[in-house]
């Protein structure tokens, strides 16, 4: 078969071309840039607030369908949909590629809900079929219907799509550096950014940066200790987080920084409570 040409049409989700005879997407027939312009117009959808949101799509183990527009001109109704075991996500992956975070944290962390966002279209359609795929080797088990993907911006509709203080841990795992100063204000890390995720980091929630880039590294570390909202935690207190190791060796780029033993730059910061 040859190779996809760039900007081909998405694979269609389940195409059995598509599939390994495991039922496991073929990552090479997901091509797509590395990195996607976070200024650009990707006609994405979002909700207009978090109440708005459906989530059964994304969790439909989780929340159940939301209720149809009544016929009632003066009737309020929710337009989200309602969570069926009281639970919403806590754990977010910013920028997740092709999902080794999420996927590694989910059986983890079964009783939690953990969302990977990613930008890039085929990435993000990758991601969804291989959860599809899990769900279903692990149907007997309800395994990896705690976790999902879904294809936003989140530089711009993060409190469009998540409540204050709703977020235990996010991560920025091996970022875009954006080397040119001209596109520093595309990094993921900044000034104004760190207080939208302050604002969704309940008191004590953990950040976890991650980069192989020295001058992102010390980028981040410098916004992130000016922040007066943000603690920084001392390696010796991470040696027995079983996250860190994930967050080190998961995912796809922490393999290939690996492979050409590069470093890995590791920064974990605590959310102080509110002054």
């Amino acid at each position: 078969m040859g190779k996809r040409k760039r900007g081909a049409k998405s694979p269609e989700p389940g195409e059995a071309s598509n599939l390994r005879q495991d039922g496991m997407p073929k990552k090479r027939m997901y091509r797509q840039r590395a990195h996607a312009n976070v200024f650009s117009d990707h006609n994405l959808e979002y909700p207009a607030s978090p109440a708005d949101m459906d989530w059964s799509e994304l969790f439909p183990a989780h929340f159940d369908k939301p209720a149809p527009p009544s016929d009632d001109p003066l009737s309020i109704a929710p337009v989200g949909s309602p969570s069926r075991t009281g639970k919403r996500v806590e754990v977010l992956d910013v920028g997740c590629g092709f999902g080794g975070l999420i996927m590694a944290l989910a059986p983890l962390f079964p009783d939690t809900l953990i969302l990977g966002l990613e930008i890039r279209q085929q990435v993000c359609q990758f991601v969804t079929d291989k959860i599809a795929a899990l769900r279903k080797q692990h149907e007997a088990t309800g395994g990896f219907n705690n976790t999902s993907v879904l294809r936003i911006n989140a530089m711009k509709f993060l409190p469009n799509l998540l409540e204050r203080a709703q977020l235990s841990h996010i991560f920025f795992l091996f970022a875009d550096p954006c080397f040119k100063a001209k596109k520093h204000k595309a990094r993921i890390i900044s000034p104004t950014l760190l207080a939208e995720y302050a604002f969704l980091l309940r008191p004590g929630g953990i950040l976890y940066t991650i980069t192989d880039v020295p001058d992102l590294y010390e980028w981040q570390v410098k916004h992130l200790d000016a922040f007066p909202l943000f603690e920084r935690i001392a390696d010796a207190e991470l040696d027995g987080d079983p996250i860190v190791q994930q967050v080190r060796t998961s995912t796809e780029e922490g393999q290939k920084v690996a492979r050409n033993d590069g470093p890995k730059l590791l920064a974990v910061y605590r959310r102080l409570p509110d002054p």
